[in-house]
C-alpha cells in the first residue's frame, strides 16, 4: 500500500454480486422444476455438469459475501441475510456458520486448534497413499462438514439457527412443489461440486506446500470465472477487503510483488499432481503454534 496507494480505491463493494447471486438462484429453481420428470440417470447427470458448478459457485459467492463485499462493512447484517439468502439452493445450511470460521482463517491463517482449513491428524495420517488421497478428495464435503466439530467447535449462535430453519423451509417447500428428484439434484450438486470435480482443485491449490517455503498459491486459469476470482489468492489473503472482481486489478498495479511467486494455471493438475505425488498428503500444510490472545467470530 506505501508504494501502491492506488489499490486503496478498490476497497468497496461489488453490488453486481447481487445482481449475480440472484440469477444464480433463479437459475437453480429452473433447474430444480426441470428436472423432476426427469429419468434418474439424466436428473445424476445434470446434478454433476451442471447443478456442481453452480453449487459450488455459489459457495465461493456466500465466501465473497462473508467479506461484505455485496453491501459493504456498514451494512454487515445486510451480508449476513444475503448469505442465507444465497445459501437457498445448496441444500444444507452453510453459510452464518463458514462466515464465523473463515474470519479465523484469514485472522490466524495454519493456527493450530482454531483454522478449521487445516486437516485432523487423523486425514493426515489415514489418507496417505495414491488410492486413499483420491478417496479423500471425493469425500471433502464430508470432512469441511464435520473438522470444525472436531477441531474448534464454537457454541450456536441466533443466525445459525435462522439460517438452518430458512433452509429447512426451502427444502421443504422444494420437495412439496416438485418432489424427491428436485431435492436429490439440489443436494447431489453440492456435495459432487465440493468432491471430485475441478473446481475443487482450488481446495488444495490455495494453501498446500507443493514447494516448500510456499503456503499459499494463485491460480491464474479459467476456472476463476465460475468462481469470483477465488484464484487470486495470494492476492486475497493480503487484500480481503477487496472483492474478488477486483483481485485482478491487485496483480497487474502490483505485478512485482506477485508475478514471480508459484503459480497454479490448472486445478484439474493440482488434483492429478496431489494424488500422485508420493511427497504430497494432507499433512502438506503450514501449522503454527498461536501466542498471545486469540479472538474468534
Amino acid at each position: 500500500l506505501a508504494k501502491h496507494p492506488e489499490i486503496k480505491a478498490l476497497m468497496k463493494p461489488d453490488y453486481n454480486l447481487i445482481w449475480v447471486v440472484v440469477l444464480m438462484v433463479l437459475a437453480q429453481l429452473t433447474a430444480f422444476y426441470l428436472v423432476k420428470d426427469l429419468d434418474w440417470k439424466w436428473v445424476v447427470f445434470w446434478a454433476y455438469v451442471f447443478g456442481s458448478c453452480i453449487s459450488h459457485s455459489m459457495t465461493l459467492a456466500i465466501h465473497e459475501i462473508s467479506h461484505n463485499s455485496a453491501f459493504g462493512n456498514s451494512k454487515a447484517m445486510w451480508n449476513r441475510w444475503f448469505g442465507i439468502f444465497a445459501n437457498l439452493p445448496l441444500g444444507l445450511p452453510y453459510s452464518i456458520s463458514f462466515k464465523r470460521y473463515h474470519m479465523d482463517h484469514h485472522r490466524y491463517l495454519g493456527g493450530d486448534g482454531i483454522d478449521v482449513d487445516i486437516p485432523t491428524n487423523f486425514e493426515g495420517w489415514f489418507f496417505c497413499t495414491r488410492f486413499r488421497k483420491f478417496i479423500w478428495i471425493v469425500l471433502q464435503p464430508f470432512f469441511y462438514a464435520i473438522r470444525p466439530l472436531c477441531i474448534n467447535p464454537k457454541p450456536i449462535t441466533r443466525l445459525e439457527i435462522i439460517n438452518l430453519l430458512a433452509q429447512l423451509a426451502f427444502d421443504v417447500t422444494i420437495y412439496y412443489l416438485w418432489g424427491v428428484k428436485s431435492i436429490f439434484y439440489m443436494l447431489a450438486g453440492s456435495v459432487l461440486g465440493l468432491g471430485l470435480h475441478p473446481i475443487s482443485g482450488h481446495f488444495i491449490a490455495e494453501h498446500y506446500m507443493f514447494l516448500k517455503g510456499h503456503e499459499t498459491y494463485s491460480y491464474y486459469g479459467p476456472l476463476n470465472l465460475l468462481t469470483f476470482n477465488v484464484g487470486y489468492h495470494n492476492e486475497h489473503h493480503d487484500f480481503p477487503n477487496i472483492p474478488g472482481k477486483s483481485l485482478p486489478l491487485v496483480k497487474k498495479i502490483a505485478a512485482e510483488y506477485y508475478d514471480n511467486l508459484p503459480q497454479y494455471n490448472s486445478w484439474i493438475k493440482v488434483l492429478y499432481d496431489f494424488v500422485m505425488d508420493d511427497t504430497i498428503s494432507p499433512y502438506s500444510r503450514m501449522k503454527r503454534q498461536l501466542k498471545g490472545e486469540v479472538k474468534q467470530d
